[in-house]
């Protein structure tokens, strides 16, 4: 999935080459995208974009007809470039998500949304899926939104404080991966980036929260501002076609089970967290306590 770093310089990179055009077609492949029946996003053809910006893990287009086109990437959307002239696809060769392995691999990305704008290149929406997890609202609010209203303090905000970090962890009865990805908690932080931070934190990712001491809370604390916010730095100026790669290429831990581990040199394991699969080394942050990992 998509987290804020990447989006974060998606959301730039749309700003820059979209802000001032006007959207001249959309073609919806796939109706299920369209999550306000009664404004579709056909709904924004002839309206210009005045910038896009990023609310979370979503994309908020902001159009001159006082809507917003919020756009949730979903578990494996993305957006590529399509030359209008020529028909060629300006994307990389790797649009898989990083936790994908090569003995389950996802399928293909298929193009969901087309927009046209009055010059320039179009802009594909893409979902590689086994479901439809791309979506699009319009309406008058971003906060419309249930998925942006319910959004907790976003770490990579410089109104970001200590008090909102505590306020998510301390006293919780929940694991601690599991609060790094809640979005009402902390925006922006999904499978990937929780891995990263609690292996640098070195903190097992199925402590509860609630047993963390004060040393521990205070590592946590900083090495969630690090990981996001150099993780942020790295990935801008990156165009969107490279932007995945360069998020696997940059993983120390999450994808890489079976490799050594870049801290202990031990071997990083993989274990079933929810519906998913997460990393972790078991010599760094589960004293050697193996995490259960469950059979397809």
């Amino acid at each position: 999935m998509p987290e804020s770093p990447e989006v974060e310089a998606l959301a730039d990179e749309l700003d820059t080459r979209l802000a001032g055009r006007a959207v001249r077609d959309v073609d919806v492949l796939e109706f299920r995208v369209n999550k306000t029946r009664a404004r579709p996003v056909r709904s924004v053809i002839g309206e210009r974009v005045l910038g896009v910006s990023r609310r979370g893990k979503l994309l908020d287009v902001a159009l001159d007809g006082s809507d917003h086109l919020v756009i949730s990437l979903g578990r494996h959307g993305w957006a590529r470039w399509v030359s209008e002239a020529t028909g060629e696809v300006a994307s990389s060769a790797d649009e898989t998500d990083a936790s994908v392995t090569a003995s389950a691999p996802a399928p293909a990305p298929v193009t969901l949304v087309t927009f046209a704008f009055d010059d320039g290149p179009s802009l594909e929406l893409t979902d590689a899926g086994e479901w439809v997890s791309l979506g699009g609202w319009v309406v008058d609010d971003p906060s419309d939104v249930a998925a942006v209203a319910k959004l907790g303090p976003d770490p990579l905000s410089p109104r970001f404080t200590r008090a909102e970090f505590d306020r998510a962890f301390v006293g919780r009865r929940k694991q601690v991966k599991a609060v790094l990805q809640e979005q009402e908690s902390i925006a922006g932080i999904g499978n990937a980036y929780s891995d990263e931070i609690l292996f640098a934190a070195r903190i097992s990712p199925v402590a509860h929260a609630s047993t963390l001491l004060g040393e521990e809370l205070d590592r946590l604390y900083a090495v969630v501002l690090g990981v996001m916010r150099d993780a942020t730095d790295a990935r801008r100026g990156v165009p969107i076609a490279e932007l995945k790669a360069a998020k696997t290429a940059a993983m120390l831990v999450h994808g890489r089970a079976g490799e050594p581990c870049p801290g202990c040199g031990g071997i990083i394991r993989s274990f079933t967290f929810g519906s998913t699969t997460a990393e972790y080394c078991p010599d760094c942050q589960t004293g050697g306590e193996l995490l259960p990992l469950k059979s397809a």
